[in-house]
């Protein structure tokens, strides 16, 4: 029995403490549907309180303790590895591939997030134009930081907020997404406890929008906000925090290209390709949404990619190989559904998948007009849409034809000209001869246009969780021109 699978409450002011509002939520595995856990979720009384309790005053002023913690966490994850991974597996539906790759990147943000504990405090001086001046710079963390998380990448995109936030002195208030309340929300809390994170610093609720509202967006303590999720709302969060000037990282929606060029190599494309498109059924932010193929390349390409796309392999629960798993809910499978339709009526289909319970297997469709419907949808699901572009020019304005700009990818065999038409992407991420899941935490992650704003990343993320400040000092009286 996995110990953490019977974790389903919530954590503030140091204790877990059941969700009161009535109702439960039922955590299915995707995989077959089921029963995970009875999550009993949190009232918005629940929610007032874990922001009223949280306060960094007293962790702020201690960079040996905050070392110490993060410490001891990295240890702890390491320790139970196995049973993170099969959380992950379980609560959701990664396959053994995507659960490992995952848990690797939430080690290698642990373990980034060490070398921001000292870049609170005296930062650094400035030359001034003024006799006697002394100019100092000061960071300071933000307060209390509320952060929202996805269920795609739960740990991962949990643990990007919380692990630097705390790392610069901040306390937070965390709501993972109920589906994966446990991996990346419940493992969290009971792991920072034991390494010893003081009550105060840390809370974690369990709970859902319609019962709490916009508290995670509004309330009164908060300093800054971390989000990964939709555009929609992440639009929402921009206007209800409008007039509190509150610091946001946003991470929204993308509709990633994949260019493949006249000169490119189509085998490493491809094999690029796969799991830039597959890997979790599609179901990643950055996951290749739009294939876009020189014509002078474009069937010899389709029938690369039909070939390596019909050999790969569904994965069961715990089955090492396969990047295939289930679709997350039955909503999400209903929008896969209703996508393959819209591709339908858009394009000549290449390759038929099949919808088995949970499991999509991979649709591939040419032809598509960048401008149509399907085309400007985040798809989240394993769809590949194949447009063709009459000159690499051409292929770098379909590009940039959206309202996204989260991540990208360019395939050539001249480096160098790959460079040059990734200056020309209007996107936060672009990869010359890489796919587009890309994310390490030393590297400025996020997105332009509709995509969000902010950065991840060691020494980026600095800029959303804490503030600057100007301090000098004056020996001597100034000659003031009006005394």
């Amino acid at each position: 029995m996995n110990i953490f699978l019977t974790l389903n409450k919530s954590y503030i002011d140091g204790k877990f403490v059941e969700g009161d509002s009535g109702e439960v939520f039922q955590s299915l595995n995707p995989f077959d549907d089921s029963l995970v856990a009875e999550i009993p979720l949190a009232s918005l009384e629940q929610t007032n309180k874990a922001f009223e309790v949280a306060d960094n005053s007293e962790w702020k002023h201690n960079p040996k303790q905050r070392k110490k913690v993060l410490k001891n966490l990295i240890k702890l994850f390491i320790q139970h590895r196995k049973n993170i991974v099969d959380v992950l597996i379980k609560e959701g539906g990664s396959t053994f591939v995507k659960a490992n790759a995952e848990y690797v990147a939430t080690i290698n943000i642990l373990r980034e997030s060490l070398k921001l504990v000292e870049k609170i405090g005296h930062v650094g001086n400035r030359s001034s134009l003024i006799p006697g001046k002394k100019n100092l710079i000061y960071r300071s963390p933000k307060g209390v930081v509320s952060s929202v998380a996805p269920f795609n990448f739960p740990l991962h995109l949990s643990m990007r907020t919380i692990a630097p936030a705390l790392a610069l002195g901040n306390a937070v208030v965390h709501k993972p997404d109920v589906q994966t309340g446990i991996v990346s929300g419940a493992i969290p809390a009971v792991l920072l406890r034991e390494a010893g994170v003081p009550s105060n610093v840390f809370q974690m609720v369990l709970t859902e929008p319609k019962l709490v509202g916009e508290v995670f967006f509004t309330h009164e303590k908060i300093n800054a906000i971390s989000f990964t999720g939709s555009t929609a709302v992440g639009k929402h969060i921009r206007k209800v925090t409008n007039d509190r000037f509150i610091s946001t990282a946003l991470e929204l929606g993308g509709n990633s290209p994949f260019i493949v060029m006249d000169d490119a190599n189509l085998d490493h494309a491809v094999r690029a390709l796969i799991p830039g498109k597959f890997l979790h059924s599609g179901q990643i932010c950055m996951s290749v949404n739009r294939i876009i193929v020189h014509e002078s390349v474009y069937e010899e390409f389709i029938d690369k990619f039909k070939a390596a796309t019909e050999n790969l392999k569904m994965s069961v629960e715990h089955n090492k190989v396969g990047i295939i798993g289930p679709i997350i809910n039955k909503t999400q499978l209903e929008k896969t559904k209703k996508f393959i339709e819209m591709a339908k009526e858009s394009g000549e289909m290449v390759l038929e998948g099949e919808v088995k319970g949970n499991f999509v297997t991979p649709f591939i469709f040419k032809d598509i007009k960048n401008d149509s419907e399907i085309a400007q949808t985040e798809l989240f699901s394993p769809i590949g849409l194949i447009i063709k572009a009459s000159s690499n020019d051409e292929a770098i304005r379909f590009a940039n034809d959206t309202d996204y700009g989260l991540s990208a990818a360019i395939f050539t065999e001249d480096v160098e000209k790959g460079q040059m038409y990734a200056e020309q992407i209007e996107s936060g991420m672009v990869h010359v001869n890489e796919q587009t899941v890309l994310d390490f935490p030393n590297i400025p992650f996020g997105g332009v246009k509709n995509s969000g704003m902010g950065r991840y990343g060691n020494p980026y993320v600095l800029e959303d969780f804490t503030d600057l400040k100007w301090m000098s000092t004056q020996r001597g009286p100034l000659p003031y021109p009006f005394n």
